[in-house]
């Protein structure tokens, strides 16, 4: 029995939009879903209990940072990440790739893994596929992801080749080194940047691993938006409709829509909390900069039509003032917002595609949120 699987509920009349029902062994949750991300096994100035209430189902953690601190062996002998942060429901860490390919700026990457500085410590490190398997099987995610490499997009044709293969042969190691596939659940990766025939050719591999779900790697590192859709328009297609979809770093709220509208099950992304400690806010009227002078005397909440903890409560003027004077208070009330606004943005996906509606959903949401506008927001 899978640790994970994917229950196909609806498929939208006129997108690839999927309602479905992922389970887990920490609960079931719907799907199209935003992942919530907590790095460092906390999501940002949030409790567990605050995201339970907002909706969050699964979050994120990160396999690279709980491996330099605290330790996998830590949290191994705390029970595992749950137990650790008290979260009784779903986790997904990712393999720590990405972290190694972009915050290392001296990395050597050879067939058995790669060698690279702690970007902490300068210390010299060594992550290969069962390292990064061995890891993940200690901080007992749900969900864990395959080791590979994030090729940027426009990287040339014949690296990204040689990439995708090398990464079909890490994937293959990773599923033979994983220890509890009747408790974890191990995504494979596809890659391929640009290029519409290596990321077929990668997909192809990777269903043939047969793994219980298939992440999208390589997207949102630079690419316009126009070029990520255009990747999902041909990839999703190909994936079994039997097992979940997962497009990796992906949370702007256009791309969330587009993303389901393509047949994406499952986003996750630090978007939210890293601009709202900013005071950047995402409204139904479009970005809010909440720090701008003219909300000092504005004492309206942050979205007229949102219902969180934040827009319940508190005003723009008083969320400013906090914020000015570097309040902690001001960056946890953005972050509870931002939090909030994806969850139910999602929460409204999911209902369009109950009512085969969400193209209409997708035209009023771009209208009301300014991205049809001259100078569209943009995250």
């Amino acid at each position: 029995m899978a640790a994970v699987s994917y229950e196909l509920i609806k498929e939208e009349k006129h997108t690839g939009a999927r309602l479905g029902i992922l389970h887990t062994p920490h609960g079931s949750f719907e799907t199209p879903m935003y992942m919530p991300v907590g790095t460092l096994a906390t999501v940002k100035s949030l409790s567990p209990e605050e995201l339970k209430a907002m909706g969050a189902g699964v979050i994120l953690s990160n396999t690279y940072h709980l491996w330099l601190r605290p330790g996998e062996d830590i949290v191994e002998e705390a029970g595992g990440l749950h137990q650790f942060m008290n979260w009784d429901q779903g986790i997904l860490t990712d393999s720590g790739g990405f972290q190694v390919f972009s915050l290392s700026e001296i990395r050597d990457i050879e067939e058995e893994g790669v060698h690279f500085r702690n970007h902490i410590s300068g210390e010299k490190l060594f992550l290969s596929p069962e390292k990064a398997i061995q890891i993940q099987n200690a901080l007992g995610s749900d969900i864990m992801m395959s080791f590979d490499e994030c090729p940027d997009y426009h990287q040339p044709y014949d690296y990204v080749k040689k990439s995708i293969a090398r990464t079909t042969r890490w994937a293959e190691r990773g599923l033979k080194a994983h220890q509890n596939p009747d408790k974890q659940a191990l995504f494979g990766i596809c890659q391929g940047a640009g290029y519409k025939d290596l990321r077929l050719e990668h997909a192809k591999d990777m269903i043939a691993l047969d793994f219980p779900g298939y992440s999208i790697g390589g997207l949102s590192v630079g690419e316009t938006k126009e070029e990520m859709n255009e990747v999902l328009d041909y990839l999703m297609p190909v994936f079994p409709k039997n097992k979940p979809r997962y497009l990796m770093g992906v949370g702007s709220p256009d791309a969330l829509i587009d993303g389901a509208i393509r047949g994406v099950d499952m986003f996750d992304c630090v978007l939210a909390t890293r601009i709202a400690r900013n005071g950047t806010c995402m409204t139904s009227q479009g970005r809010l900069v909440v720090k701008n002078a003219k909300y000092a005397r504005d004492y309206s909440p942050i979205d007229l039509k949102c219902d969180c903890y934040t827009c319940r409560n508190y005003s723009r003027a008083y969320v400013r003032h906090l914020m000015k004077s570097q309040e902690t208070f001001g960056l946890r009330l953005t972050s509870i917002h931002n939090t909030h606004f994806l969850l139910q943005l999602m929460r409204d996906v999911r209902q369009a595609i109950r009512e085969d509606n969400l193209l209409d959903f997708r035209q009023a949401f771009r209208e009301e949120y300014g991205y049809n506008k001259p100078n569209a927001p943009e995250f």
